[in-house]
């Protein structure tokens, strides 16, 4: 269950393994790459709560960075759903009560299952209970897996849950299935399996300021270089580091009526006017306007650009509140 959306929180901060504080040792631990934090994993995190909760202990995450992915196969990096800053937002809104991040490098890849049990789980934290989900892995090769975890914890004395899939009526519900239906602009697909509004976060960078030339500013954001997300308009939401929430039109994509450039996140807050350059925001994705296109003038393009602002309005006009989770996002400061 998400955190009381009603009281106010930070995102957890994210703690080394050789830099463990001690309120956090001798915790539950949640463990696992969790990128994406979609309902399956929310299952996961309330088993590690519930767990806590019966030892008196913090319900703590133990996670991965980078993903695997861009070790082994840094030619072909994944669409990351979840950077650790969104992860920190997301552990927070769930209710978890600290972040714990292991590098992951090569040297510790080739760390056999046995040393990481003993070494990392029992030697440095002394874990009471872990929560892992049903296709978890670790230790040279992935010999590790739930079943060798498990009986590893019955010799050595501490507690291990696997959660089983969580499916919906199409199947079982995963960060694949995530990021298809973003690539495939289909925000409102993807949202229903993570069960909250997908969003990035980022510092606002300078731009061209062409969009202040054509009436409609814009704060720009550079995702990152592995971001499959579908090129076209979006309606969202910002929310601001003051903790103000505004209306907007994102566009992601190239430019392609003038320089087919890097992609890049472009957002134009409706009835705003001010400064956003190095804030830190977080961009809400409520749903898909249309694709990306070249316009043969700039007047078709502006003639577009104010079609889309009365898409935008109206959708974000007729939106839910979201769901809990949802709710105890807005709450992260």
């Amino acid at each position: 269950m998400p955190a009381n959306a009603g009281a106010s929180r930070k995102p957890l901060p994210p703690h080394r393994l050789d830099q463990v504080p001690p309120d956090l040792i001798g915790a539950a631990y949640a463990i696992g790459n969790f990128d994406g934090v979609h309902r399956g994993h929310a299952v996961l995190f309330e088993a590690a709560r519930t767990d806590a909760r019966r030892r008196g202990v913090p319900a703590i995450v133990l996670t991965f960075e980078p993903h695997p992915r861009s070790v082994f196969r840094p030619e072909a990096p994944i669409f990351r759903l979840a950077p650790l800053a969104a992860k920190a937002r997301l552990f927070a809104a769930m209710g978890l009560d600290g972040l714990i991040v292991i590098s992951f490098d090569r040297t510790f890849a080739g760390h056999t299952a046995d040393v990481f049990i003993e070494s990392d789980l029992i030697g440095r934290l002394a874990i009471k209970g872990a929560v892992v989900g049903y296709d978890f892995h670790f230790g040279k090769g992935r010999v590790g897996s739930p079943e060798y975890l498990a009986d590893a914890g019955s010799r050595l004395g501490f507690d291990v849950r696997v959660i089983e899939p969580v499916s919906d009526e199409t199947g079982i519900i995963s960060s694949s299935r995530v990021r298809a239906h973003l690539e495939a602009g289909d925000v409102e697909g993807a949202n229903r399996l993570l069960g909250y509004r997908w969003f990035v976060t980022g510092e606002v960078i300078s731009g061209d300021r062409r969009g202040r030339t054509l009436g409609m500013p814009t704060a720009n954001l550079q995702l990152g270089p592995d971001s499959r997300l579908r090129h076209g308009i979006y309606a969202v939401r910002v929310r601001r580091p003051d903790g103000s929430i505004h209306d907007g039109v994102a566009s992601y994509g190239r430019r392609p009526t003038f320089d087919d450039g890097a992609p890049v996140l472009e957002v134009h807050l409706l009835d705003f006017s001010g400064d956003l350059y190095g804030e830190d925001v977080v961009v809400t994705f409520f749903d898909w306007i249309r694709p990306e296109v070249r316009f043969e003038s700039v007047d078709q393009l502006v003639a577009e650009m104010n079609r889309d602002l009365a898409a935008a309005r109206r959708c974000l006009a007729t939106a839910s509140p979201g769901t809990p989770l949802d709710l105890a996002l807005d709450a992260i400061g």
